[in-house]
């Protein structure tokens, strides 16, 4: 994975699990590839980092109960590194995709959004906030 600190605008940056059973998720992913759970908190929610040999991979979190009762699916989100996401949502929007999440920053680390592009998948947008210290560690 190329790192976002390294990442280039139009480049894969990050991928994350929205997991059901977050719990769950981490130890098959450290069962299965050796990944080690690193907790974290942003926007007073709770994350984890996965890492390998001390190496970011990606990350996981928990699932709202309410997209589980809904039949929501654990899921893979993968990021596109971007230099301005607010620009670049409102691009996808206008020629033929939809911004299923409006940009946000997640404290201390990046600014993202996620849309749905004009064949009906999905990825984020990742802007990282400058001068962050988290920015080069997080992707």
């Amino acid at each position: 994975m190329i790192e976002v600190g390294k990442a280039g605008h139009g480049q894969f940056c990050w991928v994350d699990l929205a997991a059901t059973n977050v719990e769950d998720a981490k130890a098959f992913y450290g069962r299965l590839l050796g990944w080690s759970p690193q907790e974290l908190t942003a926007n007073g929610g709770a994350f984890t980092r996965l890492q390998l040999l001390g190496q970011d991979v990606g990350s996981v979190y928990q699932m709202r109960q309410a997209h589980v009762a809904d039949g929501v699916p654990s899921h893979w989100t993968p990021y596109i590194r971007v230099d301005d996401v607010d620009t670049i949502a409102r691009r996808a929007a206008s020629i033929g995709g939809k911004v299923l999440v409006q940009p946000f920053t997640i404290d201390g680390i990046a600014r993202i959004a996620l849309i749905l592009d004009s064949v009906g998948a999905h990825v984020g947008l990742w802007e990282p906030l400058n001068g962050s210290a988290e920015q080069e560690a997080h992707g």
